[in-house]
């Protein structure tokens, strides 16, 4: 579901913190994009059920499940194929970030992040699609 523009574009954001969640929306919501937001994979999962989204983004430490374990999922089924997914984590540790983008995340983001860092790269992801085959980019 790539666009050329973000505006209109729909994102979830799965993260345990309420805080996280208004902040990314807020800033998402400035450039266009419509943010619905999950505080567990459990919650996530049933939403990707329900609606459609052009970007995923997701914490890894959540309180039901390894955030991984919800990528690694979501990379096994073929009805998410095209969802591009960015990892936002406090986890700074070179083998998480390495595992992610090896188990199918387009990018990967730390907390704390530089709010134009954010939007700049959901809107890159958003404009370039997902693509199975791109190196892995940090940041």
């Amino acid at each position: 579901m790539s666009n050329e523009s973000p505006l209109g574009s729909r994102a979830l954001v799965i993260d345990d913190d309420p805080s996280l969640q208004t902040l990314v929306g807020m800033l998402l919501g400035r450039v266009g994009i419509q943010i619905t937001s999950a505080e567990t994979a459990v919650e996530g999962i049933r939403l990707l059920n329900e609606e459609d989204f052009d970007i995923m983004i997701l914490d890894l430490m959540l309180p039901d499940m390894d955030g991984l374990e919800l990528l690694a999922a979501l990379r096994q089924d073929d009805r998410f194929d095209n969802l591009p997914v960015l990892i936002l984590s406090a986890r700074v540790d070179p083998e998480a970030i390495s595992k992610a983008l090896e188990s199918g995340a387009d990018g990967y983001l730390t907390k704390p992040y530089l709010p134009h860092s954010l939007t700049q790269r959901v809107m890159s992801i958003l404009s370039q699609g997902r693509k199975k085959t791109q190196p892995p980019t940090t940041g």
